[in-house]
């Protein structure tokens, strides 16, 4: 699936309030492809993945999906392509606190009704390493463990992008390393396209490329 950005814009506020927080952002993604995107604090690196994730609308400008607009697309058919196409990790795990890591990987299909293909979620199972904790709740698992339940999660409905905010913000530098691990082995052995933004440099230079954004301008830094 190819995704392009062209001329993408976010602006809050009008008048002498009004603040620029992404500006004139154009992007093209290839399936497969891996990226990492870096900058400080309220640089517009999360505006960016909410727009190009269809999360939230752009003040201007056009993205699509192998051709097709999204923003064309309704509230409710854009959040079934969301469902159905992409698959996101957040530095916060959103583990439902009552459900075992087995119910909480498989909300999604249940939301779309969707019964489960088992040999897919056993081959996930074993890829992040969880076969074992799948019968525990959240609050019995360690924080790579719920990580890994999270991506699990991302994974289940076989999206074909997976986006990443701040994946590893909220775990250890082992942990966050081995978690990385896994997603990077994933995004290759199913040739899965990954979006990271991330203030950790470690991780941005596992990407194929690396782009950077300041003050709502991006620009790539290093790229195949």
């Amino acid at each position: 699936m190819k995704i392009e950005a062209k001329e993408l814009s976010k602006i809050y506020g009008k008048g002498e309030s009004q603040v620029t927080a992404l500006d004139r952002v154009s992007l093209r993604i290839m399936q497969g492809d891996f990226l990492s995107i870096t900058g400080p604090s309220g640089s517009g690196k999360s505006t960016l993945l909410h727009l190009l994730s269809g999360l939230d609308e752009p003040t201007c400008g056009r993205l699509t999906y192998d051709g097709k607009d999204i923003y064309s697309l309704s509230d409710r058919e854009r959040s079934a392509f969301r469902r159905r196409s992409i698959g996101f990790v957040f530095q916060q795990f959103h583990l439902l606190p009552v459900l075992t890591a087995r119910e909480n990987i498989l909300m999604p299909l249940l939301l779309d009704k969707k019964q489960p293909d088992e040999a897919y979620f056993q081959r996930l199972s074993q890829l992040l390493g969880i076969g074992s904790r799948l019968s525990h709740l959240p609050c019995e698992l360690s924080g790579g463990q719920q990580q890994r339940v999270a991506i699990a999660r991302a994974l289940i409905a076989k999206p074909d992008v997976i986006f990443a905010d701040e994946p590893t913000g909220n775990l250890d530098s082992k942990s966050g390393g081995e978690v990385m691990e896994m997603l990077r082995a994933i995004q290759k052995e199913m040739g899965k396209t990954l979006v990271i933004i991330t203030h950790d440099s470690r991780v941005a230079g596992m990407a194929d490329r690396r782009l950077s954004i300041v003050d709502g301008v991006l620009t790539e830094v290093a790229g195949r």
